[in-house]
């Protein structure tokens, strides 16, 4: 998948039983965000810090990413050896 003007679906529903916010995947897998209006107060309310969490988040997927490519390349070099 290529860098092109990839564009974020953002799609609000009234669901009581729908989390506040959803980042799932579209049918062309890119990201999509799900804002429920029926939480609306409480997402007012953290309106401040819920773009904070963008930021963590990212540190948490880069942790995750540098783990699995530690661990391929450790498979990696172990097959190497057997070479």
């Amino acid at each position: 998948m290529t860098n092109e003007n990839k564009q974020i679906e953002f799609r609000l529903v009234n669901d009581p039983q729908v989390p506040p916010l959803i980042i799932t995947m579209d049918e062309r897998d890119l990201p999509k965000v799900v804002i429920n209006r029926h939480h609306a107060i409480w997402l007012m309310l953290h309106r401040n810090t819920i773009p904070g969490c963008v930021e963590a988040c990212a540190d948490e997927i880069f942790k995750l990413l540098e783990s699995h490519l530690t661990e391929q390349r450790a498979n990696e070099l172990m097959e190497n050896e057997f070479e």
